[in-house]
């Protein structure tokens, strides 16, 4: 991958779509071979590596009876991130709004911009999301690719996106494989 790409891994359900990501995250033990990212083995080099990348694999991880900004206080505070942020990162996922509201309350693509912004909060040079319009509305589909295309074109950054709908992975990622 370079840097700036959005970066679409297509395939059917059970092509191992999913369990790529999961090895570039550690999640999965390597069998053979070697994975290294920003030109460092993997393997020596995790936590080190881990730091520069956001991820969303499967469900979204949310506290449900927390507001979307607690949720990011959360976070904002194991990654040691400075409190603006937080605004920031709420404007830029467009739940800024919410207030109150708790995370139960949020429709399933609220839900997935929450987790993206989860993702994005310690601003991260590779952002992975695994499938992140499954399941959801056409409009939910729109705003998550919208919201992808924009984090790319307006801060550079890398995304690589997992999904089995080609026309989808057609409208936003610059390289498919």
């Amino acid at each position: 991958l370079e840097q700036g790409e959005i970066v679409g891994l297509l395939g059917p359900n059970g092509a191992g779509k999913t369990t790529t990501l999961k090895l570039l995250l550690g999640l999965l033990r390597n069998q053979h071979g070697q994975i290294e990212l920003f030109g460092k083995d993997f393997t020596h080099h995790r936590i080190e590596t881990l730091r520069k990348i956001g991820s969303l694999i499967e469900q979204p991880s949310l506290y449900q009876h927390l507001t979307a900004k607690e949720n990011l206080e959360i976070y904002r505070r194991i990654y040691g991130c400075d409190k603006k942020r937080l605004e920031d990162i709420l404007q830029l996922v467009d739940l800024h709004k919410t207030g109150n509201k708790k995370a139960k309350q949020f429709s399933l693509g609220m839900k997935q911009r929450l987790s993206i912004a989860i993702a994005l909060l310690h601003q991260p040079q590779i952002l992975i999301l695994d499938e992140p319009t499954n399941g959801l509305d056409p409009n939910g589909i729109v705003e998550t690719r919208e919201l992808l295309k924009k984090l790319n074109r307006e801060n550079g950054t890398t995304i690589v996106v997992s999904s089995h709908l080609l026309a989808e992975v057609e409208r936003m990622a610059t390289h498919v494989g």
